[in-house]
């Protein structure tokens, strides 16, 4: 049995302990929790994980809970703290992105882990999922030759989620490129073969979601409910994605302020320049609905072109200088694209096997660099070098 401690018991993290770890490893068990709010994280615990201690802090958990493992999904801006502490004991860490929300988090995380023998599986899905693995042995094969040019795009059909829900809180989240652009500017990376280390990023704000209604107005209250396409009726009515129960209003004024960079972005973009002078471009939308959902990159060479999208679940390939042409059709609706599978096998494999994980935390860093430049870029309109993890 593995006796799983978690600091901060949320919905994301109880997804991934009973969907994923558990699907891998059935027997288990989560033995302690640090979460301030222990009545709503009994609510979403499983049966059998209902005699878990509850703790005042990590030192208490490890002192009575006799842990194999430990993982951490507290709110954004709590992950890096947490960390830190952890990074002192020799125990197997899951650790949930964005790894930092801040050029002094990520730092000092990187400080902590620079001699600590805690090994950390941070979360990042979609590097692993099985559609990015099969673009990168294309690419790994000289598919396309030397990469020299990725273009990536998030169109996300969810996005009012960052308006209704606590994700609005910039102060906890650190605003959409370390909330959304964690992930992808992760795996570009990985399938570059190299990390990033400018960025000339822009964001526009306010021309969608936020405004002038009043704060902490849910729809049922609002008078204008009957003809707002943000209503739960009128999404029901058009098919729309997004909450079909009472929410916070997408066009509150507490949703942020556009010029001060707290309301998050309905879109932003990011010019990257690679180590080698390759370079790529990343946006993500967030008011696409429906169908207009996409989510995947284009990544060329001399000898040819891989693009894939995960909602399509589909990757093709060109050569460049033969007749041929071929398509990949992935199988499957697993969360994450099925990389959140992954990701459980390889945080099974380190507490069992000690088997070094694909998402290390280094990964994790680097990645919270490369959004932090970038959010300082469309905050100052320049370009911005980004952070090396041990320069």
């Amino acid at each position: 049995m593995i006796r799983l401690g978690v600091i901060g018991y949320g919905g994301r993290i109880h997804g991934m302990i009973s969907s994923s770890f558990r699907r891998i490893s059935p027997d288990l068990r989560i033995v302690g929790v640090v979460d301030p709010d222990e009545k709503s994280a009994r609510a979403r615990m499983a049966d059998c994980d209902q005699d878990a201690v509850f703790y005042k802090d990590l030192a208490a958990m490890i002192k009575g809970a006799k842990l194999d493992a430990l993982a951490i999904g507290t709110r954004c801006n709590l992950h890096s703290t947490y960390a830190v502490q952890v990074a002192a004991y020799d125990l197997p860490l899951f650790l949930e992105k964005p790894v930092a929300t801040s050029i002094r988090q990520a730092t000092a995380l990187e400080k902590a882990f620079a001699n600590s023998r805690c090994q950390a599986v941070v979360s990042f899905p979609l590097r692993v999922s099985p559609l990015c693995e099969l673009a990168r042995q294309y690419i790994e094969e000289d598919a396309i030759g030397a990469p020299v040019h990725i273009a990536a795009t998030n169109y996300v059909p969810y996005g009012t989620t960052y308006w209704e829900t606590p994700y609005r809180d910039y102060d906890v989240t650190g605003g959409l490129f370390l909330q959304k652009a964690t992930h992808d500017l992760d795996y570009m990376s990985y399938l570059m073969g190299e990390p990033i280390v400018r960025v000339a990023a822009m964001a526009t704000r306010g021309h969608v979601f936020g405004g002038k209604k009043k704060a902490k107005l849910y729809c049922s209250q609002c008078d204008e409910r009957a003809t707002c396409l943000e209503s739960p009726q009128n999404r029901a009515r058009n098919s729309t994605t997004g909450r079909h129960t009472d929410h916070l209003c997408v066009f509150g004024r507490d949703c942020g302020k556009a010029e001060d960079g707290t309301l998050n972005e309905d879109c932003s973009s990011a010019l990257l320049e690679f180590a080698s002078g390759a370079h790529g471009v990343y946006t993500q939308v967030f008011y696409a609905r429906r169908d207009a959902g996409r989510r995947g990159a284009v990544i060329s060479g001399y000898m040819g072109t891989v693009h894939f999208d995960w909602y399509a679940d589909e990757l093709h390939r060109i050569r460049h200088h033969a007749p041929f042409s071929a398509v990949e059709k992935a199988s499957g609706d697993a969360s994450h694209f099925g990389g959140d599978v992954q990701l459980a096998y390889d945080f099974i494999d380190l507490i069992e096997n000690k088997t070094r994980p694909r998402t290390p935390i280094e990964t994790g860093i680097q990645s919270a660099y490369a959004c932090l430049a970038a959010r300082e870029s469309a905050q100052k309109g320049r370009y911005v070098d980004v952070r090396q993890v041990g320069g």
